[in-house]
């Protein structure tokens, strides 16, 4: 059983239910987790809206030292978050505030660039999750061994392809085709979008394993933590993907 619930996101691993058994009544549960989700979304929402607010009222450039902030602080806290699990009531929170910093001042910039992106990628998250969903709780995609390895491996395959980009950004370079607006690179940020999506599956699953097992209830904190990270990921994805889309016209 360990095998069927690996995933590729870090913050979800086979190793992150063990431990104690929690005592009735301090267990972890599904509506306790989608309560915490709802949360962490409406902390990411407010400081989101923010610093889109003040990329709107003032000069756009005054939106950068909170964005490098937030992408910092985020990572920091995220890292803290999955090493320290009994923390995630309190750096759960912390890392989705300062990711909100980060999405709210991307979206406004793009959004002067490309207007309605920033609506259209919100848009194409939420339904592309709730297809997710649906398809999770109907049992059509299921977390099975060869499902999930596959989707460790392709996710894999993007991260090595980000480091890469990042390595040769610092030389002024990039991949090309991450950063292209023709047909091969829209088709590459279909690629990722999807497979960030198909991310969505295998922490649906783990956050049921850690119902099943009783998780401690402070695990609710850190199974919505792990949803938020995917969440994330692919809105800035489909941000992207629309952007090259709208360069491509």
């Amino acid at each position: 059983m360990a095998q069927l619930f690996k995933t590729s996101n870090p913050a979800l691993n086979e190793n992150t239910f063990q431990g104690p058994v929690a005592a009735a009544g301090e267990a972890m549960t599904l509506q306790g987790t989608v309560n915490k989700t709802g949360f962490l979304l409406l902390c990411v929402v407010g400081t989101a809206a923010w610093t889109w607010g003040l990329a709107h009222s003032t000069a756009p450039q005054s939106v950068l030292p909170w964005m490098i902030g937030g992408a910092i602080a985020g990572l920091i806290f995220a890292f803290v978050t999955i090493f320290k699990k009994t923390w995630s009531p309190i750096t759960a929170p912390i890392y989705a505030l300062c990711e909100g910093l980060v999405l709210g001042g991307i979206s406004a910039l793009l959004e002067k660039q490309y207007p309605g992106i920033a609506i259209q990628a919100m848009g194409l998250t939420f339904g592309v999750t709730a297809v997710m969903l649906v398809l999770y709780t109907s049992r059509v995609l299921r977390a099975t061994p060869k499902f999930t390895m596959g989707v460790i491996a392709a996710t894999g395959g993007v991260f090595i392809l980000y480091m890469v980009d990042i390595v040769l950004g610092l030389f002024g370079h990039h991949v090309a085709l991450l950063n292209s607006s023709g047909p091969w690179g829209i088709g590459l940020s279909v690629v990722i979008v999807i497979i960030a999506a198909l991310n969505l599956i295998l922490d649906f699953g783990f956050v049921e394993t850690g119902v099943q097992s009783s998780a401690p209830k402070y695990m609710e904190w850190y199974g919505a933590f792990g949803i938020m990270v995917t969440l994330i990921w692919m809105y800035m994805e489909i941000l992207r993907l629309l952007a090259k889309m709208r360069d491509n016209r």
